[in-house]
């Protein structure tokens, strides 16, 4: 019969909070929760603590909040919690080995992605603006690399042409928890062994999933219009594609996109010509095909739709003029 393990779990976000509800929710003991140190927000910039912090706070969880574990005596005290298993989610620190060999069982990671595809820190958006048809999560045993180690268990769902990075982070933040627990579940066994079912990663199928850079969000209507839907897609909630208008006497607005879709073209327009400007939405020149914005935000503005923006903005959006200047 299996044991009940003993936890240490180590995460920030909202995303990691929810796995971390799974596990107070399950038969296995969570003894410690490891978050960053509590970081200024809003417009006080007021000391604020994360999501898996708060949580812990309310069921009554010790909180440890390390910068690092490089000092001895943060690495030492982790060890005497003398825990069955540490689990990690998008904690945000690369762990030191000391750290990764002192649970019995080790440190396992819950990445959204199905390894050994996007590696690295945003998964979720790159595998969007791929095209990629399918991702979900994977669990796997921690080593010294960047989401490299064996395999434990993998569960998938299929990227929906409507998705957002927000939306199908909520579709592997409710795949995730499950597929947390199930492996607990497996590893809890007396008889587990991690040669039976471990996989290694084939490393030759890799690829790396780099960090989101605002300056990537800016739209180049020399990419297709598939290219484009992906791109405005994988960057909700952040940091929002978007592109610059220029006004006749040399003003400049930046103007966000957040919803759009890809439209049939087989004209020879320039790519960035405005096709059509109706309560449709704006459709544009590309490379191949058009793209149709259907809610746009302006400078200071909430997002509205684009018929109710060319209420009042109509003159900005001329067919055959150019998306990015007025006239």
């Amino acid at each position: 019969m299996a044991t009940p393990l003993n936890i240490i779990f180590a995460g920030t976000p909202d995303f990691a909070a929810q796995h971390l509800a799974a596990l107070i929710n399950s038969e296995h003991n969570v003894i410690v929760v490891y978050c960053p140190p509590d970081k200024p927000a809003g417009r006080g910039k007021k000391l604020t603590a994360c999501a898996t912090k708060l949580l812990a706070l309310e069921h009554n969880i010790i909180v440890e909040q390390p910068i690092n574990f490089k000092n001895e005596a943060e690495q030492k005290q982790l060890a005497e919690y003398n825990a069955d298993i540490m689990v990690v989610v998008a904690y945000g620190l690369l762990l030191p080995e000391v750290i990764l060999n002192s649970p019995r069982l080790g440190c396992i990671n819950v990445h959204g992605s199905i390894l050994p595809k996007w590696r690295g820190a945003a998964p979720i958006q790159r595998s969007l603006e791929a095209g990629d048809k399918k991702t979900g999560v994977t669990i796997m045993q921690m080593d010294k690399g960047l989401d490299t180690g064996d395999m434990i268990l993998t569960a998938e769902c299929v990227i929906e042409n409507t998705d957002t990075s927000a939306s199908l982070y909520e579709k592997l933040a409710n795949l995730g928890p499950t597929a947390l627990v199930e492996t607990l579940s497996l590893m809890a066994e007396p008889n587990f062994q991690a040669m039976d079912h471990n996989v290694a990663q084939d490393n030759e199928l890799a690829t790396y999933a780099h960090k989101l850079d605002k300056a990537e969000a800016e739209l180049d209507w020399h990419l297709n219009a598939d290219e484009l839907d992906r791109k405005i897609r994988a960057y909700i909630p952040w940091p929002v594609s978007q592109f610059t208008f220029t006004e006749s006497e040399g003003k400049q607005h930046r103007l966000r996109v957040w919803q759009a879709s890809v439209q049939e073209y087989q004209g020879s327009s320039i790519p960035g010509t405005i096709l059509k400007a109706d309560k449709q939405g704006i459709e544009i020149a590309t490379t191949k095909d058009a793209i149709r914005l259907e809610v746009i935000q302006l400078p200071g503005k909430k997002a509205l739709a684009v018929k109710d923006i060319l209420n009042g903005r109509s003159e900005w959006f001329t067919v055959g003029s150019p998306i990015n200047k007025l006239g």
